[in-house]
C-alpha cells in the first residue's frame, strides 16, 4: 500500500484498539454463583477489544461454588484474574484489592448479578471520554429476577436504581454502575473497607468535594434483577441502616449530627402519602399493590431504623 491509498479495515481496526484506553473491570462477589456467572458470560463478550480491558473479579471469601465459577472463566479467557479478599467481609474491601491489582486508566465497577450488551464497555468508553469525565454513573435499569413478578419484584423495580438523582442530588453514583480515572483514586484515595453499606455514597462525597465533576450518562444502560422477596428489600434497608451509622462513627465530620443515627426518630415513622404517590407509575397500581407498596415502603424505613440500632450495640460491645 502505498502513501496515497486508504487504510483498510483491518488497519482502522488496529489503528482504534490501540488508541483505546486500558479499562479495568472490577467486579466483587460473595456467594453468588449463577450472578457471577452471568455477568462474566456478558463480560467476556463485549466489543470492546480483549487487549483494551482486563476483567478482575475478587471473591470476598465465599463458601459456595463462586470461587470455582470464576476460576473457570479465568482460566478459559486470559483477560479475566481471579483474586481473593478474605480479610475483611466487605464488598468495599474487595473493589479495593481489585484496585490494587488493576492496570487500567480507568476503572469501571460492576455488581457481580448484572447483565451488560455486547458494546456495555464500547459505549460507556465513548461516553466518558465525550464527556470528558472523571467520574460517571451510568444508567440502571431494574429487571425481573424471575418470570412470575412478586409485589416486591414490582416495588423492586420500580424504586430500585434512579442513578440521574443520585449523581445529581446526592452527590454520587452507586458502585454498580460506576466508571473513575485511576487518577481519582490517586487524588481521593479508595474506598473505605470499614463499612458495609455507604462506600460508594462516602467516596463519591471525596470526590465531589476535591472538586471534580460528576457525571450521569443515559446513552448506556446496565441491568441489574430486583429483590423477588420483601425479606430480601428489608434486608437491604437492615444493611444501608448500619451503613449510616457507620457513616457517622467514620466519618464525624462529614455525616456526624446533634441526633445520633440510633435516636432520629424518621425511619419508624409511617411514610407521608406524598413521598409514595412519587413511585414511578402510581396512578396505574391496583388498590392491592398501593397498599402493598406502602407497607413495603414503611417496612424499609423500620428495617433501616433496625439496622442503626444493630449496629450501634455491635460497635458497643466490640468496643468501637
Amino acid at each position: 500500500m502505498n502513501d496515497h491509498d486508504p487504510p483498510t479495515d483491518r488497519s482502522v481496526e488496529e489503528q482504534r484498539d490501540a488508541e483505546a484506553p486500558l479499562i479495568s473491570v472490577v467486579v466483587p462477589v460473595y456467594n453468588d454463583p449463577d450472578g457471577v456467572e452471568a455477568t462474566l458470560e456478558a463480560l467476556t463478550s463485549q466489543t470492546y477489544p480483549d487487549g483494551g480491558h482486563e476483567i478482575l473479579v475478587v471473591d470476598n471469601d465465599s463458601t459456595d461454588e463462586t470461587p470455582t465459577v470464576v476460576r473457570a472463566y479465568a482460566d478459559e479467557h486470559d483477560h479475566v484474574t481471579s483474586l481473593l479478599e478474605d480479610e475483611r467481609q466487605s464488598s468495599y474491601a474487595a473493589r479495593n484489592t481489585g484496585i490494587e491489582h488493576a492496570s487500567g486508566s480507568i476503572f469501571a465497577f460492576v455488581d457481580a448479578d448484572m447483565i451488560v450488551e455486547e458494546t456495555w464497555l464500547a459505549d460507556a468508553v465513548d461516553a466518558f471520554e465525550r464527556l470528558d469525565a472523571s467520574y460517571m454513573g451510568c444508567d440502571v435499569e431494574m429487571v425481573p429476577a424471575e418470570r412470575s413478578e412478586s409485589l416486591a419484584q414490582r416495588y423492586n423495580r420500580r424504586t430500585g436504581f434512579p442513578i440521574e438523582e443520585f449523581v445529581a442530588e446526592m452527590g454520587f453514583a452507586p458502585t454498580c454502575c460506576l466508571f473513575v480515572r485511576r487518577s481519582v483514586l490517586e487524588d481521593v484515595g479508595a474506598f473505605d473497607p470499614r463499612l458495609v453499606s455507604g462506600g460508594d455514597r462516602e467516596f463519591g462525597h471525596r470526590v465531589r468535594d476535591a472538586g471534580y465533576d460528576q457525571h450521569y450518562t443515559d446513552a448506556v444502560t446496565m441491568y441489574h434483577p430486583t429483590r423477588s422477596t420483601a425479606d430480601a428489600i428489608l434486608r437491604k434497608a437492615r444493611r444501608v441502616g448500619r451503613g449510616v451509622t457507620q457513616l457517622r462513627a467514620f466519618h464525624p465530620d462529614r455525616y456526624g449530627g446533634r441526633i445520633p443515627a440510633v435516636c432520629n426518630p424518621l425511619p419508624y415513622l409511617p411514610p407521608r402519602l406524598q413521598s409514595v404517590r412519587g413511585i414511578e407509575g402510581w396512578a396505574s397500581l391496583s388498590r392491592r399493590e398501593k397498599v402493598g407498596f406502602y407497607l413495603l415502603s414503611y417496612g424499609r424505613g423500620i428495617s433501616n431504623g433496625m439496622g442503626r440500632i444493630e449496629e450501634t450495640v455491635r460497635r458497643r460491645v466490640l468496643g468501637g
